[in-house]
């Protein structure tokens, strides 16, 4: 059986399916590396909503979810940017996100660290950054989570040079409950982010942020580094103090990054983690071993789907991977919060499809098929 797929051309080609998924159970839990996997927000698609209108969410299956990745023995990061925060999902949402999700983490035994930001103001003075920042840490640090403090356009529109960085990122350290995780999320995710830490100079914006770190060890538990530069974030990691880790964030070059060298290795917070959960925590598990050419085997074939749903515009990713959970049926429709399915094109989709199929990520193959199917129908499709 074959399918008829969209090229990039204008035309149409024929695929034949797999037939049978990858063999990927929930096992022992993760020893060599932490990874936790952003995980998207499921939407309600019988609400009667606007793109922008709050988000409607449907808890039950984003809380399944998250409890699917917690079998596979990954932590979640909770109302990250692929939860859709600053893009359909308002800090109200993600408030009530980050209390339920925390609530389900304790019930199950599962790793859980939510996002902090400043998403509830659209700009401000520097001291309005700072009690929207303080407003959030208190929500997640009263459900026991651990906090990940965001990069913030609020930030990066107030700030008028690095100091104001170090002021404001000194002040929440200094106050934080618990070591907390650090991101630093290029424009490339955000166009609003550019110069984040004071300076378009990544060379000059890097030595802000270590500052940052220097100042206070004993409360940051690691960094996450979203910038797709490889060599820049073997670099900061090298220059990290004793027991700060680094979270690569890094969808195009994450197999290498977690693998490490004999300098080091990054752990991984990774929205690819979401559609790729139960195949990444396999390969980690045997990186457990000692097995580095395993771990490479399993994941290193996975990248070009990785690249491929996080192209540019590189902010759009989240459509490609809450299409994914729809083909594997972790959701029972493809409709996003803002209405974002619309954010990628047909060919783009089939991609994605053809990709995700080969790999075996898909636990029924037919079911996938048959939803692909339905979709290039509402395109004009036939088969």
């Amino acid at each position: 059986m074959t399918i008829r797929l969209p090229d990039f051309k204008g035309g149409l080609r024929a695929y034949e399916p797999r037939a049978e998924p990858l063999a990927l159970t929930p096992g022992a839990p993760l020893t060599s590396r932490t990874v936790f996997s952003a995980a998207h927000v499921v939407a309600d698609p019988y609400a009667d909503v606007s793109p922008d209108s709050p988000a409607a969410v449907d808890w039950d299956a984003t809380l399944a979810f998250r409890r699917h990745l917690w079998s596979h023995g990954l932590g979640v990061a909770e109302a990250m940017d692929t939860a859709q925060r600053g893009m359909g999902l308002d800090w109200a949402g993600a408030a009530e996100l980050i209390r339920r999700s925390a609530a389900e983490a304790k019930s199950v035994g599962g790793r859980i660290a939510c996002g902090v930001g400043t998403d509830q103001i659209a700009g401000g003075s520097l001291a309005e950054v700072r009690a929207a920042y303080e407003e959030q840490l208190a929500v997640v640090e009263e459900t026991g989570a651990q906090a990940i403090l965001m990069a913030s356009r609020a930030l990066a529109a107030a700030a008028s040079g690095p100091e104001d960085y170090l002021e404001v990122y000194g002040h929440l350290l200094r106050q934080s409950a618990e070591p907390v995780v650090l991101h630093w999320l290029g424009p490339m995710f955000d166009p609003a982010l550019e110069g984040y830490w004071g300076s378009s100079d990544l060379d000059a914006a890097t030595d802000t942020f270590l500052e940052v770190i220097a100042a206070h060890p004993d409360k940051v538990d690691g960094i996450k580094v979203s910038l797709l530069d490889a060599q820049r974030e073997i670099d900061i990691r090298r220059r990290l103090p004793q027991g700060v880790r680094c979270y690569t964030g890094d969808d195009f070059n994450y197999p290498e990054l977690i693998a490490g060298d004999e300098q080091g290795f990054s752990h991984a917070l990774l929205g690819i983690f979401d559609p790729l959960g139960p195949l990444a925590a396999e390969a980690v598990r045997v990186l457990d071993t000692g097995n580095v050419s395993g771990f490479r085997e399993l994941l290193d074939p996975t990248v070009e789907l990785s690249r491929h749903l996080f192209q540019t515009p590189t902010r759009f990713y989240k459509t490609g991977v809450v299409f994914l959970a729809w083909l594997a049926g972790h959701q029972s429709h493809f409709t996003m919060v803002g209405g974002l399915q619309s954010a990628r094109s047909l060919p783009h989709f089939a991609r994605a499809y053809e990709l995700a199929d080969g790999l075996g990520l898909f636990p029924d193959p037919k079911l996938a098929e048959e939803r692909m199917k339905n979709l290039l129908s509402l395109y004009g499709v036939a088969q």
